[in-house]
């Protein structure tokens, strides 16, 4: 359950390495994609007050939004456009720092100042677009790369 989530302090790392296995165990015996993209939303957005996080999944040459938790956010992004449409193209996770510098990037938000983007691949194709903001520059790095992906990988083996 949302409400045994434990929300753990210190570095960046410790939080990821306390939250993976819960976010497993929210996981384990739930078939239903679309409450395990939520839960996975709402879990780090409690752990670490992302300005937004939520999922875009892939239908037809778009990405729509799914799951997610902030604010109102773009309904549709075409792909190869703005960071997660990008990101799904070139099925790579980007890290910008400073989303005013990346080339046609979408604001749905003003207040979002660096995003991380990392593709959900299944039998290698891209399903869907974990998408996190923030509203402080140089927020992600390579340890939110590896997590992230890390906790995207759990999903595949549901």
């Amino acid at each position: 359950m949302a409400e045994d989530l434990h929300i753990a302090s210190g570095s960046k790392e410790q939080q990821y390495q306390s939250l993976v296995p819960q976010i497993k165990g929210l996981l384990q015996g739930e078939t239903n994609f679309i409450a395990n993209l939520a839960n996975i939303c709402a879990a780090l957005k409690e752990q670490f007050n992302f300005f937004w996080v939520g999922f875009y999944l892939v239908e037809g040459k778009e990405l729509v939004l799914g799951p997610f938790q902030g604010p109102v956010a773009c309904t549709r992004i075409a792909y190869n456009r703005g960071v997660c449409g990008t990101a799904w193209a070139n099925e790579e996770t980007l890290i910008v720092p400073n989303v005013d510098e990346f080339p046609g990037h979408i604001a749905c938000s003003s207040l979002s100042k660096s995003e991380i983007v990392v593709p959900l691949l299944q039998n290698g194709k891209c399903i869907a677009i974990l998408d996190v903001d923030s509203k402080e520059l140089n927020s992600f790095d390579l340890i939110d790369k590896q997590y992230l992906n890390t906790i995207l990988d759990l999903l595949n083996s549901q």
